[in-house]
């Protein structure tokens, strides 16, 4: 059974598939795909049946990463088949707990930037670029990115626990 994240923020047209996008590429990258299945959602449902926001889609082209994506919203039914639920901010990671049908649930959900060990000690919080200009996102990208690594190293370790 493969090991399933997804990524979670507002309204799933920025942070959460740029997210979705680059840890899908690592985990190519490392061998572990049809292992690891990642996707993404919105805690909230106003953009759903969406793409991506263009700016998000730029900075991921330009970088190398798949921009294709429709938004969708979270559904606490999904608790029950996810193992790990990554909010990008301090918010999302509340309201996720909040909709967790179990405290076992509710321990599934973390944030992005605790995977990365230059954020120890700041603000974990990935920043919302939509109402702001391409260097919103392109920082956003950096985030992601340097989260990145942590959060593999974690998920393979579980892979690599359920296959023995």
């Amino acid at each position: 059974m493969p090991y399933r994240v997804c990524f979670v923020c507002t309204g799933n047209i920025c942070r959460s598939p740029m997210a979705e996008s680059v840890f899908r590429a690592r985990v190519v990258e490392a061998g572990l795909d049809g292992a690891v299945e990642v996707d993404s959602a919105g805690t909230d449902g106003w953009h759903e049946g969406d793409g991506a926001d263009p700016r998000t889609v730029s900075v991921l082209e330009e970088h190398g990463y798949d921009g294709g994506h429709t938004a969708r919203r979270f559904r606490a039914e999904w608790f029950a088949r996810l193992d790990l639920v990554v909010a990008l901010d301090a918010g999302h990671q509340r309201a996720l707990r909040r909709l967790a049908p179990t405290p076992e649930d509710a321990a599934k959900v973390r944030l992005l930037r605790s995977y990365d060990p230059d954020a120890a000690g700041h603000d974990l919080d990935v920043p919302d670029p939509y109402y702001g200009g391409m260097d919103g996102f392109e920082e956003c990208l950096e985030m992601v990115e340097a989260a990145s690594a942590g959060l593999l190293a974690v998920i393979e370790k579980q892979v690599e626990g359920q296959a023995v």
